[in-house]
């Protein structure tokens, strides 16, 4: 019998403007049978180039960098067609610069002091196409940065929300509060298949990459119980 060919290697942009960090970070990731370092860039401009040439599956972006900083490269990649996947590497997980990276796309954030093995983990997830934080994180995150637009961005948020029908507007709400699929599923008696469709359609609508941003303007809009 045939052996099934093994999946492809993840593709990895290592992006630090710290050479040794760099050299960390790949050497690690590197050593992970089903992860393929392809690149590594010192700030977000030549993140941007490498990107072009090496077509990354996943970005593990710095934060902070002279130049083009990593919010920027993030903003610019995920407003792409074709975008890779962001994780943001930061050393302080309470920073609005993490916020605005997760409102434009990327799909969660590592601390620099995270074990080696959870990196590697964070980076499979996110290739698989899952976000590496759950909307329980994000909602402490947006708790604990200073956030001084917050009426206008409810006002926002709830415009955009509008868009959707009745049935997606509760399946969103469900996103926000860090249910599963398969929780949405038992609590709305619903199909699996029918909950991936419905976020399908809801990403769609609203022009959101992942669940994260999902979760980010259901709290904007002030939907979840703890909030009103």
């Amino acid at each position: 019998m045939t052996e099934p060919p093994e999946p492809p290697a993840v593709r990895v942009l290592v992006v630090d403007d710290d050479p040794l960090v760099r050299a960390g970070l790949a050497m690690m990731l590197g050593g992970a049978p089903d992860i393929r370092v392809v690149a590594e860039a010192g700030d977000g401009t030549e993140a941007l180039s490498m990107v072009d040439r090496h077509a990354p599956d996943v970005v593990l972006m710095d934060i902070r960098m002279p130049g083009m900083d990593g919010l920027a490269a993030t903003e610019a990649l995920r407003s792409r067609t074709r975008s890779p996947e962001v994780i943001i590497l930061t050393t302080f997980d309470a920073d609005e610069h993490v916020l605005r990276a997760l409102r434009a796309g990327a799909a969660g954030f590592v601390l620099k002091d995270t074990p080696p093995a959870e990196i590697v983990t964070a980076v499979l997830r996110v290739a698989e196409g899952h976000p590496v934080l759950s909307p329980e994180v994000t909602r402490r995150l947006i708790a604990r940065v200073a956030d001084s637009g917050q009426d206008v961005r409810r006002a926002r948020a709830r415009d955009r929300l509008a868009l959707l029908n009745d049935r997606e507007r509760e399946i969103a709400v469900a996103v926000g509060e860090g249910k599963s699929n398969a929780e949405i599923s038992t609590a709305l008696y619903l199909g699996v298949p029918t909950v991936k469709t419905h976020i399908s359609r809801i990403l769609t609508k609203l022009d959101l990459n992942n669940r994260v941003q999902i979760a980010l303007l259901v709290h904007d809009a002030g939907l979840l119980h703890d909030q009103e």
